[in-house]
Order: C-alpha cells, then structure tokens, then sequence
C-alpha cells in the first residue's frame, strides 16, 4: 500500500496539501456517511493511518526510507494504533467532526467524557561531542498540573460545580451556517458542561496551574538536528482521567570547528607539509573515535581525499558506525629563513633545466598545453 497514491498526493506535496487531500477523502468515506458499508469503513482506516504518517516530518521521513515495514512491530516507528477521530479531531478542534454536520451523537463527545492532556515539546541543544556519546540529562520545564488548593475542581472551599447555563451540561453551543448547525465547545465552561459555583482563587476556576518540572533523560549516542526523544506521560494533565499527554525533547546538535557531519558520516579537513605531500608519510588525524593515523602517498595533491571506514558517528539503528572522510591540503610555508630560501631556489633549478616537467608535474604541464591551444602559441 502507498501512503501517497492512497492519499492521491505527490511524494513532494506539502504538509497543507496532505492535509487537504485527507480532509477531502475522510468526509468522503466517513463511517457515519456509509452505515453498513465495510467497504468505507476499511478505506476510511486506511487513509487515516496514511494521514498519520505523513502529516508527521519524522514519521513520514522513515516511511520514505523503509515503506510499511518501519511502523510494524519491532520496527522504527512501534506500531501502535491509532484512532482515525483523534487525527481528524485536527481539523475541527476535536471529537467526531460528523456529529456538527448531520446531528450524529455519541459519548466521545460527552461533557463528563475522559479528555486526554496535550503533548509539549523541548528543544535541547547539545554538544557536538554529546551527540557523539551520548549522555545523560536533567531538564527543566513548566507544565500545567492540577491545582493543589482545590484539588482540580476549580472550585472555591464550600462550593461545587454546578451545570453550566450557557450549554446548559452538554459542553456545546451550535452557531447556525447557512443549511448547517455547526457546534462549538462552549466558551463559558470549555466543554467541561459545568462550571464552578464558586472560582478557586488560586487557579481562577480552571483547575490547574503552572508548575515547574524536572525529568531526567538519556541521549543515546549518535543523536543529530531533527531527532525526538519521546518521554511518556510528561506532558500536560488529562482531564478527568484522561491521559497524560507526552513531552518530546527535539535535539539540536551545535556545530563543530574541525567536523562537518552528513547522516554518520564525518567531513574534515587536514592541513599536511609540502615534504610530506611530496615524499609521502604518516599523518596523525583526529576521528570521533579518537587519533588516527593515516598514510598520505607520494605526490598528493590539494583537495585528494582519503577514507577511514567506520570512524564516523555510531547509528541510533545499531550495527556500524559511518565513515570519517579526510580532505588534505598542503599548507605553503611563511617566513622562511635565508637558508632555506636558497634550498628552495637550488630545488626550483633542477626542474627548470629538467626534461621530465611532464612527468614531475603534470597538472602544470597539462594546464599550459591547453593554453597554448587557446592563445595561439607554439
């Protein structure tokens, strides 16, 4: 099954045309618009766990790697379930869109329903040599818990919550559109269908309030830019007895002055002497893994790149590391003392008078040739 095809989508469509496309296909197929219909119903779960995938960068960013096969169980993305209301609760601000249009009713959208707390985010940023490593982090962060002064009743010492009058208890308002009722959370209750009869002074009624939060988590080794740590349940409260929703710590990785990085594999440039690059040797070069030695041959040029296999950045999927890729160039020298001028210019004599500059330096040789061609000379 193709998530894109699916969706009727190019691999290269946007985020918003994703969502068009879903919101296009699910009214469509909607379970309520095709009672008794298998059929549908089996195509609207389709694309809804299409929608899932590719509305999320990191989830769609796997599938184009690994297909199905990285959402199956034991694969990249878990394979948990999810619930095709909850995804398309995105584009109506939740519950059962089709009870708004055709006047359907179920618990989801009861008052008194559980409500699940929304997921936070963090952004972190790290260390190069961290993302290397690993390491192991205590975070700070502020997030809603309930109230300790009413105990998230929202109410004040001797009241209760009484039915809301504006909704009158179902948590809903309808606002006329032409042919159409559509309905709305209440504003006065917040979808709770009741208020208090008395606010708590502490949280002003809500029933929760800010906190500070400390979490401590683990950074695996080979974390980059763009990578998500999911801590369960850290996120905001659910409300009654809804879930917790998740915190996700999303990682930056600083840059570093001698390594550049692409996936797991590491970039660097060395600088070698002029006797070495001509004559050859061993070099000492500095990997993630640590020094390494490195042997330059005979007559190597500026820009010549060499590979150290499996000295890159270790893989958050296991099994080898990247490679290190080295880049020479050869460093002229300054300031140099009258002696070794004068050994310089003795050496420049010989291939002046030489009759093998060809062989000696064939880039200069080659280069000149085509000059010639060029300018008309002999």
């Amino acid at each position: 099954m193709d998530y894109y095809e699916l969706l009727g989508v190019d691999r290269s469509a946007d985020t918003a045309e994703i969502k068009k496309a879903y919101r296009k296909l699910a009214i469509k197929y909607h379970p309520d618009r095709n009672p008794d219909n298998p059929e549908a119903a089996e195509k609207f779960k389709d694309i809804s766990k299409a929608y899932e995938i590719l509305s999320d960068d990191e989830k769609r960013s796997l599938y184009d790697q690994y297909g199905e096969d990285a959402f199956k169980a034991g694969g990249m993305g878990g394979g948990g379930g999810s619930d095709p209301f909850d995804i398309f609760s995105s584009f109506f601000g939740g519950g059962n869109p089709f009870e708004s249009f055709f006047g359907g009713g179920n618990q989801r959208n009861s008052p008194n329903a559980p409500q699940d707390g929304n997921d936070l985010r963090y952004r972190l940023e790290i260390k190069f040599e961290d993302a290397v490593n690993g390491m192991d982090k205590t975070i700070e962060f502020h997030r809603m818990a309930a109230c300790p002064t009413c105990n998230g009743s929202g109410c004040a010492e001797g009241s209760k919550n009484v039915t809301c009058r504006r909704c009158g208890g179902r948590g809903q308002v309808g606002v006329s559109q032409g042919f159409f009722t559509v309905m709305h959370t209440c504003p006065e209750c917040n979808g709770r269908g009741v208020v208090p009869e008395k606010k708590c002074h502490a949280c002003g009624g809500k029933g929760q309030t800010q906190v500070q939060r400390k979490v401590a988590i683990h950074i695996p080794p080979g974390v980059d830019t763009g990578n998500r740590l999911r801590v369960a349940g850290e996120g905001e409260p659910g409300l009654r007895g809804g879930q917790n929703g998740d915190l996700y710590v999303e990682i930056e990785v600083a840059e570093h002055e001698l390594f550049q990085r692409d996936g797991c594999d590491i970039y660097c440039e060395v600088p070698i002497d002029f006797p070495t690059a001509a004559l050859g040797g061993k070099i000492q070069v500095p990997t993630v893994c640590g020094k390494t030695d490195l042997e330059i041959p005979p007559g190597t040029q500026t820009g010549d790149k060499f590979t150290l296999r499996e000295k890159g950045m270790p893989s958050l999927r296991g099994g080898r590391r990247g490679n290190h890729y080295v880049s020479v160039f050869v460093e002229v020298p300054r300031g140099l003392k009258p002696e070794q001028k004068d050994l310089l210019r003795k050496y420049a004599e010989t291939f002046a008078s030489s009759a093998t500059r060809t062989e000696e330096h064939p880039k200069y040789a080659s280069f000149w040739d085509k000059a010639k061609e060029f300018l008309g000379l002999d």
